[in-house]
Protein backbone atom coordinates (compact mmCIF):
# COMPACT_ATOMS: atom_id res chain seq x y z
CA UNK A 1 0.00 0.00 0.00
CA UNK A 2 1.23 3.41 -0.76
CA UNK A 3 0.86 5.96 1.84
CA UNK A 4 1.01 9.65 0.98
CA UNK A 5 1.88 12.83 2.57
CA UNK A 6 1.09 16.04 0.94
CA UNK A 7 3.24 19.08 2.00
CA UNK A 8 1.96 21.62 -0.56
CA UNK A 9 3.59 20.94 -3.98
CA UNK A 10 5.76 18.52 -2.18
CA UNK A 11 4.29 14.49 -1.65
CA UNK A 12 6.32 12.15 0.60
CA UNK A 13 5.42 8.53 -0.36
CA UNK A 14 6.31 5.54 1.46
CA UNK A 15 6.16 1.96 1.07
CA UNK A 16 6.46 -1.86 2.59
CA UNK A 17 7.54 -4.26 1.28
CA UNK A 18 6.05 -2.71 -2.18
CA UNK A 19 4.55 -5.26 -4.92
CA UNK A 20 4.78 -5.53 -8.65
CA UNK A 21 1.58 -3.43 -9.04
CA UNK A 22 3.16 -0.57 -6.91
CA UNK A 23 5.90 -0.48 -8.36
CA UNK A 24 4.74 -0.56 -11.87
CA UNK A 25 2.63 2.52 -10.94
CA UNK A 26 5.41 4.46 -9.49
CA UNK A 27 7.15 3.37 -13.07
CA UNK A 28 4.00 4.34 -15.23
CA UNK A 29 3.39 7.65 -13.18
CA UNK A 30 7.25 9.03 -12.76
CA UNK A 31 8.61 7.17 -15.54
CA UNK A 32 11.43 5.79 -13.21
CA UNK A 33 14.50 3.66 -14.56
CA UNK A 34 13.76 -0.02 -15.07
CA UNK A 35 16.83 -0.75 -13.54
CA UNK A 36 15.83 1.43 -10.58
CA UNK A 37 12.90 -0.72 -10.18
CA UNK A 38 14.68 -4.21 -10.48
CA UNK A 39 16.26 -3.10 -7.53
CA UNK A 40 13.31 -2.24 -5.73
CA UNK A 41 12.24 -5.91 -6.74
CA UNK A 42 15.63 -7.58 -4.99
CA UNK A 43 14.93 -9.60 -2.53
CA UNK A 44 18.97 -9.05 -0.94
CA UNK A 45 20.47 -5.72 0.31
CA UNK A 46 22.33 -4.25 -1.86
CA UNK A 47 25.43 -1.83 -2.33
CA UNK A 48 24.72 1.43 -1.09
CA UNK A 49 24.75 3.78 -4.24
CA UNK A 50 22.88 7.05 -6.06
CA UNK A 51 21.65 7.07 -9.42
CA UNK A 52 21.72 10.49 -10.79
CA UNK A 53 19.31 11.54 -13.94
CA UNK A 54 17.72 14.74 -14.98
CA UNK A 55 14.62 14.47 -13.17
CA UNK A 56 14.93 12.30 -9.92
CA UNK A 57 17.94 10.71 -7.80
CA UNK A 58 17.65 7.16 -6.71
CA UNK A 59 19.28 6.08 -3.60
CA UNK A 60 19.94 2.59 -1.90
CA UNK A 61 21.02 3.59 1.80
CA UNK A 62 22.31 1.13 4.84
CA UNK A 63 21.66 2.01 8.48
CA UNK A 64 22.78 -0.28 11.46
CA UNK A 65 19.97 -1.71 14.02
CA UNK A 66 19.86 -4.55 16.55
CA UNK A 67 18.77 -7.60 15.77
CA UNK A 68 15.60 -9.17 17.52
CA UNK A 69 17.32 -10.49 20.28
CA UNK A 70 19.18 -7.40 20.55
CA UNK A 71 22.79 -9.18 20.86
CA UNK A 72 24.24 -8.44 16.96
CA UNK A 73 23.59 -5.36 14.64
CA UNK A 74 22.23 -5.68 11.39
CA UNK A 75 21.99 -3.45 7.74
CA UNK A 76 18.41 -2.02 7.00
CA UNK A 77 17.88 -1.21 3.36
CA UNK A 78 16.18 2.17 2.16
CA UNK A 79 15.33 3.07 -1.24
CA UNK A 80 14.42 6.79 -2.35
CA UNK A 81 13.82 7.71 -5.39
CA UNK A 82 14.22 11.90 -4.61
CA UNK A 83 12.78 14.50 -7.05
CA UNK A 84 12.00 18.34 -7.36
CA UNK A 85 8.37 17.60 -5.55
CA UNK A 86 8.24 14.24 -4.61
CA UNK A 87 10.24 12.04 -2.24
CA UNK A 88 9.24 8.32 -1.97
CA UNK A 89 10.91 5.92 0.61
CA UNK A 90 10.25 2.18 0.55
CA UNK A 91 12.27 -0.65 2.60
CA UNK A 92 11.69 -4.58 3.62
CA UNK A 93 10.92 -2.48 6.95
CA UNK A 94 8.96 0.17 8.34
CA UNK A 95 11.91 0.60 11.10
CA UNK A 96 12.57 4.37 12.15
CA UNK A 97 11.02 5.98 8.69
CA UNK A 98 7.47 4.58 9.00
CA UNK A 99 7.85 5.99 12.74
CA UNK A 100 8.82 9.10 11.29
CA UNK A 101 6.21 9.33 8.49
CA UNK A 102 3.43 8.55 10.85
CA UNK A 103 4.73 10.97 13.15
CA UNK A 104 4.42 14.01 10.13
CA UNK A 105 0.87 11.75 8.86
CA UNK A 106 -0.52 12.43 12.37
CA UNK A 107 0.52 15.99 12.40
CA UNK A 108 -0.71 17.03 9.37
CA UNK A 109 -4.00 15.28 10.27
CA UNK A 110 -4.47 17.08 12.87
CA UNK A 111 -4.06 20.48 10.81
CA UNK A 112 -0.28 21.43 11.59
CA UNK A 113 1.62 22.65 8.93
CA UNK A 114 5.18 21.30 8.32
CA UNK A 115 7.54 23.97 7.58
CA UNK A 116 9.35 21.66 5.51
CA UNK A 117 9.28 23.38 1.38
CA UNK A 118 11.45 21.23 -0.75
CA UNK A 119 12.56 17.52 -0.97
CA UNK A 120 15.80 18.14 -0.29
CA UNK A 121 14.66 19.59 3.23
CA UNK A 122 13.24 16.79 3.93
CA UNK A 123 15.45 14.36 3.01
CA UNK A 124 18.00 15.90 5.32
CA UNK A 125 15.20 15.33 8.25
CA UNK A 126 14.87 11.73 7.28
CA UNK A 127 18.92 10.98 7.30
CA UNK A 128 19.41 13.19 10.53
CA UNK A 129 16.94 11.13 12.21
CA UNK A 130 18.56 7.80 11.03
CA UNK A 131 21.88 9.14 11.76
CA UNK A 132 21.05 10.09 15.25
CA UNK A 133 19.72 6.76 15.68
CA UNK A 134 23.01 5.28 14.35
CA UNK A 135 24.71 7.33 17.03
CA UNK A 136 22.83 6.08 19.90
CA UNK A 137 23.40 2.64 18.43
CA UNK A 138 27.57 2.96 17.80
CA UNK A 139 27.64 4.73 21.41
CA UNK A 140 26.09 1.22 22.66
CA UNK A 141 28.86 -0.42 21.11
CA UNK A 142 31.34 2.09 22.20
CA UNK A 143 30.22 1.44 25.94
CA UNK A 144 30.47 -2.20 24.97
CA UNK A 145 34.00 -2.22 24.10
CA UNK A 146 34.55 -0.18 26.98
CA UNK A 147 33.20 -2.95 29.24
CA UNK A 148 35.50 -5.65 27.05
CA UNK A 149 38.62 -3.44 28.67
CA UNK A 150 37.27 -3.87 31.92
CA UNK A 151 36.31 -6.80 32.29
CA UNK A 152 40.02 -8.49 30.81
CA UNK A 153 41.44 -9.51 33.70
CA UNK A 154 38.32 -10.78 34.60
CA UNK A 155 38.36 -14.41 36.24
CA UNK A 156 35.19 -16.04 33.90
CA UNK A 157 37.60 -16.62 30.63
CA UNK A 158 34.64 -17.69 29.09
CA UNK A 159 32.27 -15.13 29.59
CA UNK A 160 34.91 -12.34 28.51
CA UNK A 161 35.81 -14.22 25.21
CA UNK A 162 32.03 -14.60 24.41
CA UNK A 163 31.70 -10.52 24.77
CA UNK A 164 35.05 -9.37 23.16
CA UNK A 165 33.51 -12.10 20.35
CA UNK A 166 30.29 -10.42 20.17
CA UNK A 167 31.90 -6.94 20.37
CA UNK A 168 34.28 -7.56 17.65
CA UNK A 169 31.52 -8.86 14.95
CA UNK A 170 29.22 -5.87 15.92
CA UNK A 171 32.26 -3.29 15.32
CA UNK A 172 32.77 -5.24 11.68
CA UNK A 173 29.47 -5.03 11.27
CA UNK A 174 28.64 -1.14 12.10
CA UNK A 175 32.03 -0.78 9.81
CA UNK A 176 30.88 -2.52 6.36
CA UNK A 177 27.71 -0.59 6.89
CA UNK A 178 29.09 2.88 7.81
CA UNK A 179 32.24 2.75 5.39
CA UNK A 180 30.51 2.18 1.64
CA UNK A 181 28.65 5.42 1.88
CA UNK A 182 31.26 7.82 3.56
CA UNK A 183 31.86 8.90 -0.08
CA UNK A 184 27.99 9.45 -1.22
CA UNK A 185 27.70 11.76 1.56
CA UNK A 186 31.12 13.56 1.12
CA UNK A 187 29.91 14.35 -2.66
CA UNK A 188 26.58 15.66 -0.97
CA UNK A 189 28.70 18.01 1.19
CA UNK A 190 31.37 18.73 -1.12
CA UNK A 191 28.77 19.76 -4.21
CA UNK A 192 29.00 17.19 -5.99
CA UNK A 193 25.92 15.42 -5.89
CA UNK A 194 23.55 18.78 -6.51
CA UNK A 195 20.06 18.47 -5.56
CA UNK A 196 16.80 20.09 -6.20
CA UNK A 197 16.91 23.24 -3.90
CA UNK A 198 19.18 25.96 -3.18
CA UNK A 199 21.66 26.86 0.30
CA UNK A 200 21.68 22.94 1.42
CA UNK A 201 25.61 22.62 1.37
CA UNK A 202 25.47 23.29 5.35
CA UNK A 203 22.63 21.28 5.68
CA UNK A 204 24.51 18.10 3.85
CA UNK A 205 27.96 19.22 5.79
CA UNK A 206 26.11 18.83 9.20
CA UNK A 207 25.07 15.43 8.03
CA UNK A 208 28.81 14.63 6.73
CA UNK A 209 30.06 15.96 10.23
CA UNK A 210 27.49 13.81 12.25
CA UNK A 211 28.06 10.77 9.93
CA UNK A 212 31.95 11.22 10.28
CA UNK A 213 31.57 11.50 13.81
CA UNK A 214 30.13 7.98 14.13
CA UNK A 215 32.82 6.59 11.64
CA UNK A 216 35.32 7.88 14.02
CA UNK A 217 34.37 6.32 16.83
CA UNK A 218 33.71 2.80 15.45
CA UNK A 219 37.44 3.25 13.82
CA UNK A 220 38.88 4.05 17.17
CA UNK A 221 36.58 0.64 18.33
CA UNK A 222 38.20 -1.34 15.88
CA UNK A 223 41.86 -0.75 16.83
CA UNK A 224 40.88 -1.00 20.56
CA UNK A 225 38.91 -4.09 20.60
CA UNK A 226 41.43 -6.16 18.40
CA UNK A 227 44.17 -4.69 20.96
CA UNK A 228 41.96 -6.54 23.78
CA UNK A 229 41.57 -9.60 21.57
CA UNK A 230 45.39 -9.88 21.47
CA UNK A 231 45.74 -8.63 25.26
CA UNK A 232 42.97 -11.62 25.82
CA UNK A 233 45.08 -13.71 23.91
CA UNK A 234 48.20 -12.78 25.66
CA UNK A 235 46.48 -13.38 29.00
CA UNK A 236 45.30 -16.87 28.52
CA UNK A 237 48.68 -18.14 26.90
CA UNK A 238 50.84 -16.60 29.62
CA UNK A 239 47.89 -18.07 31.88
CA UNK A 240 48.81 -21.69 30.51
CA UNK A 241 52.70 -21.33 30.59
CA UNK A 242 52.28 -20.67 34.12
CA UNK A 243 49.95 -23.40 34.48
CA UNK A 244 52.63 -25.91 32.92
CA UNK A 245 55.05 -24.69 34.19
CA UNK A 246 53.95 -25.88 38.22
CA UNK A 247 52.97 -28.89 37.11
CA UNK A 248 55.97 -29.38 35.22
CA UNK A 249 58.02 -27.88 38.33
CA UNK A 250 55.53 -30.59 40.93
CA UNK A 251 56.94 -33.54 38.72
CA UNK A 252 60.10 -32.31 38.22
CA UNK A 253 60.42 -32.61 42.41
CA UNK A 254 58.34 -36.25 42.81
CA UNK A 255 60.06 -37.92 39.91
CA UNK A 256 63.27 -39.31 41.44
CA UNK A 257 61.23 -39.43 45.07
CA UNK A 258 58.72 -42.02 42.62
CA UNK A 259 61.82 -43.85 41.09
CA UNK A 260 63.72 -44.13 45.10
CA UNK A 261 60.65 -45.48 45.97
CA UNK A 262 60.54 -47.85 43.98
CA UNK A 263 63.84 -49.27 44.05
CA UNK A 264 63.32 -49.65 47.93
CA UNK A 265 59.84 -51.29 47.13
CA UNK A 266 61.41 -53.97 45.16
CA UNK A 267 61.58 -57.22 46.92
CA UNK A 268 65.48 -57.27 47.11
CA UNK A 269 67.94 -57.00 50.27
CA UNK A 270 69.26 -53.65 50.37
CA UNK A 271 71.69 -52.41 53.29
CA UNK A 272 69.61 -49.78 54.83
CA UNK A 273 66.80 -52.81 55.61
CA UNK A 274 68.36 -54.37 57.87
CA UNK A 275 67.99 -51.16 60.62
CA UNK A 276 65.20 -50.83 62.62
CA UNK A 277 65.04 -46.88 61.69
CA UNK A 278 64.98 -48.03 57.74
CA UNK A 279 61.84 -46.07 57.49
CA UNK A 280 62.78 -42.87 58.92
CA UNK A 281 65.86 -43.18 56.89
CA UNK A 282 64.32 -43.45 53.58
CA UNK A 283 62.01 -40.52 54.38
CA UNK A 284 64.79 -38.31 55.53
CA UNK A 285 66.27 -38.85 51.95
CA UNK A 286 63.44 -38.84 50.09
CA UNK A 287 62.91 -35.20 51.75
CA UNK A 288 66.29 -34.02 51.57
CA UNK A 289 66.30 -35.08 47.69
CA UNK A 290 62.67 -32.80 47.43
CA UNK A 291 64.51 -29.97 49.31
CA UNK A 292 67.82 -29.88 47.47
CA UNK A 293 65.23 -30.00 43.84
CA UNK A 294 63.39 -27.15 45.32
CA UNK A 295 66.55 -25.20 46.36
CA UNK A 296 67.90 -25.85 42.70
CA UNK A 297 65.34 -24.72 40.91
CA UNK A 298 65.50 -21.31 43.15
CA UNK A 299 69.04 -20.96 42.32
CA UNK A 300 68.08 -21.40 38.96
CA UNK A 301 65.21 -19.13 39.12
CA UNK A 302 62.56 -21.70 37.37
CA UNK A 303 60.18 -21.03 40.48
Amino acid sequence: MIETIKLGTLRWSHLFRPTEEELQALQDHYHFHPLDIEDCKSPVNLRPKIDIYHDYHFLILHFPSMDIQGEFVEAKEIKVFWGKDFLITMGKSHWLIKELFKQEQNETLAGQKMTIESSDALLYKILEYMIEDTRKLVDLIDQSVDTCGKELFSRKPEKTIEKISITRKNVILLNTILKPQMNLFNKLQSGAIRGFADNMENYWGNIMDSYQRAWDIIEDDRELIIGYSKTFDSLQVNKTHEIMKILTLIASIFLPLTFFASVFGLMIKLPVREYMQSNLIISGVMLGIALFVVIYFKIRKWM
